[in-house]
């Protein structure tokens, strides 16, 4: 099972937010979860996927290894935990959530553990969240570019991470964008607003249709039915040359995901 382009995400929501919105979303079709150790939400995600009448098998879960679990010995434990509480034996993608901050455990220690934990059937696939260039070149040199399902970062209209974007394209690693509505910040938009009157739907639709025509998949999140469908049907909005190169104007580099422990050397 690959990757569904279009994904659930599940940061900041909690109890029984967290179980509706994933209920919700399998419901409307959503395939693909998003979740993290650091969320503190995997035991309610499994509690919605096994209450869902999608089988699991038809579920592409992923989840991410906080930067206090990165030791050898700490990631696997930490992996296993996750998978009692998301109430399956293997999850579909496990991440490095950031790199170690400081380099308090070498990055060649937690990608050979990562990889050593996919051998051992606990994840089907690997990758990285919030890894630059430097950092990625260093992952690809310990496992391998092929190995690397995916580095999820953030990316969305008023951030666009070319950079970042082009080198993983020559590496022909995928890239998930998180945070794609920028926090709502995309519905304000003057460009995405007249883009999105044109083909009567809304700035978000059209800021997540740009991102899934570079090809890149989408995690946004929601806790309302009517959102959770609009999110979606974005995947069938197709937008001309001339609106995809409108809306690249609008990056002014605005990071919204940028806490200063775990900040990693931004390219």
């Amino acid at each position: 099972m690959q990757m569904p382009q279009f994904g659930l995400g599940t940061f900041r929501l909690k109890d029984q937010q967290v179980i509706d919105s994933v209920l919700t979303g399998l419901e409307v079709g959503y395939r693909h979860i998003d979740t993290a150790q650091i969320y503190g939400n995997e035991a309610e995600v499994g509690k919605a996927i096994a209450e869902s009448a999608v089988p699991r098998e038809d579920i592409y879960v992923t989840t991410k290894i906080w930067t206090e679990n990165l030791g050898r010995d700490a990631l696997r434990a930490s992996l296993e935990t996750s998978l009692e509480k998301l109430r399956t034996d293997k999850v579909d993608l496990t991440l490095i959530h950031w790199p170690s901050p400081k380099q308090a455990v070498p990055l060649p220690e937690y990608m050979e553990a990562l990889l050593a934990a996919r051998e051992a059937g606990l994840t089907r696939e690997i990758g990285v969240s919030n890894f630059p260039i430097r950092l990625l070149k260093q992952a690809i040199d310990v496992v391998g570019k092929d190995a690397i399902a995916t580095n999820q970062v953030e990316v969305h209209p008023f951030l666009q991470n070319r950079t970042l974007a082009a080198f993983m394209r020559e590496q022909g690693i995928h890239l998930t964008a998180y945070m794609p509505l920028a926090y709502g910040k995309v519905m304000d938009d003057i460009v995405l607003k007249r883009i999105a009157a044109d083909h009567q739907a809304s700035p978000a639709q059209v800021a997540l249709a740009w991102l899934m025509q570079q090809g890149y998949a989408v995690i946004p999140s929601s806790t309302k039915r009517a959102n959770l469908e609009a999110n979606l049907a974005s995947a069938r909005l197709k937008l001309s040359d001339a609106e995809m190169d409108a809306i690249a104007t609008l990056d002014r580099g605005e990071r919204l995901a940028n806490p200063e422990s775990l900040n990693p050397g931004w390219d």
